[in-house]
């Protein structure tokens, strides 16, 4: 299926070995959106933490609404020093987890930003989570680690982010 026309591929990182993080930076300010689409696994049950512009200090916010197909969960995480991008649907130990985040108004330098995260786990369920970074500047940096000391996302993960101008 064809992307839509507003949306451009802006970079790609597959992993060609096992790594700790991923980094986004330089990041154009030419788009309303941004869409990065995670395809990945960890060395073992991992969870995603997302900080934006190397911001480490208690400014985000996550809402998180998950289930697993026989159980639903929520939750609230208030003052933390990252976005998590995953809670019960971990990145299994295969590449088979697939997020898609959704950092709106991403280059507006005058209001906090949202991020919208869809996560799916055949392991362990689905989720949807939202973030707030409470900060007005514009990102230019997205840094994707495991929140779990020691481990990393596996060779063959690849993390994709694309660019989404107003139709």
């Amino acid at each position: 299926m064809p992307l839509p026309s507003t949306m451009t591929p802006i970079a790609t990182n597959t992993l060609t070995a096992a790594a700790a993080s991923v980094t986004f930076s330089n990041l154009p300010q030419t788009y309303t959106d941004l869409v990065l689409v995670i395809n990945a696994g960890a060395s073992a049950l991992e969870d995603i933490g997302c900080r934006l512009n190397s911001d480490t200090g208690s400014n985000y916010s996550t809402t998180i609404f998950a289930g697993n197909g026989s159980s639903p969960s929520t939750g609230r995480i208030s003052n933390a020093t990252n976005i998590g991008l995953t809670s019960n649907a971990y990145l299994p130990t295969a590449v088979s987890s697939t997020h898609i985040v959704h950092f709106m108004n991403y280059s507006n330098s005058t209001t906090y930003k949202t991020v919208l995260c869809r996560g799916a786990s055949a392991s362990s369920g689905t989720e949807v989570i939202v973030g707030l970074w409470r900060n007005t500047s514009a990102i230019t940096t997205i840094y994707l680690y495991g929140r779990n000391s020691g481990y990393n996302f596996l060779s063959g993960s690849s993390f994709t982010l694309y660019g989404v101008k107003a139709a």
